[in-house]
């Protein structure tokens, strides 16, 4: 061990009491856990086996030449059209959390405040540049979930409304808890 080596301003070992503090131990040990436990449990839950119902060579054929009379497949219960309830909610939601957001972020910013997220602090400059940032944070949020929603992702789809309206909502309560 090398004396008087200096690390993040403190000599180690002899000069910092705590050079590496209990809640950063725990969440490095926790995260290891985790994506240990992850590693370990995910190719098993996401591993291909043989299909029992795929047909042979011969009944691919023949079913192959009766598809016109074959019924369309009926649709899945979790294809929708893209402006329904549950959208126009969650869309209704993502504007509402990112107009509060908008508000509570330029209220700190007006007080002195400093904006923690890097993307917005680029806008963060002027009112204007502010409800661009949140505007297009809504459209985009709608834009990918129609993206999402015409390839058939349908569970993601509104996955990326609740993602957003999670996020802003964490982002309106820090705001206004540090006041």
């Amino acid at each position: 061990m090398v004396a008087g080596l200096r690390i993040s301003g403190c000599a180690f070992p002899p000069r910092c009491k705590y050079p590496m503090t209990f809640p950063r131990v725990t969440l490095v040990a926790t995260c290891f856990i985790a994506a240990s436990l992850i590693g370990l449990v995910a190719p098993a839950a996401l591993a291909q086996g043989p299909l029992s119902d795929v047909p042979s060579a011969p009944a691919a054929a023949a079913a192959i030449s009766v598809s016109s009379t074959t019924p369309a497949p009926e649709r899945s219960e979790y294809e929708h059209k893209f402006w329904d309830k549950e959208n126009s909610a969650l869309f209704v939601a993502t504007g509402a959390l990112s107009g509060a957001d908008f508000a509570v972020t330029r209220a700190n910013l007006q007080s002195g405040g400093q904006e923690l997220n890097p993307v917005v602090r680029i806008f963060g400059r002027s009112t204007a540049g502010l409800a661009v940032n949140f505007a297009g944070e809504t459209a985009s949020v709608i834009t990918v979930s129609y993206f999402l929603h015409r390839i058939g992702h349908h569970k993601l789809e509104r996955a990326v409304s609740m993602v957003n309206i999670a996020g802003s909502a964490g982002a309106v309560s820090y705001g206004l808890a540090h006041r």
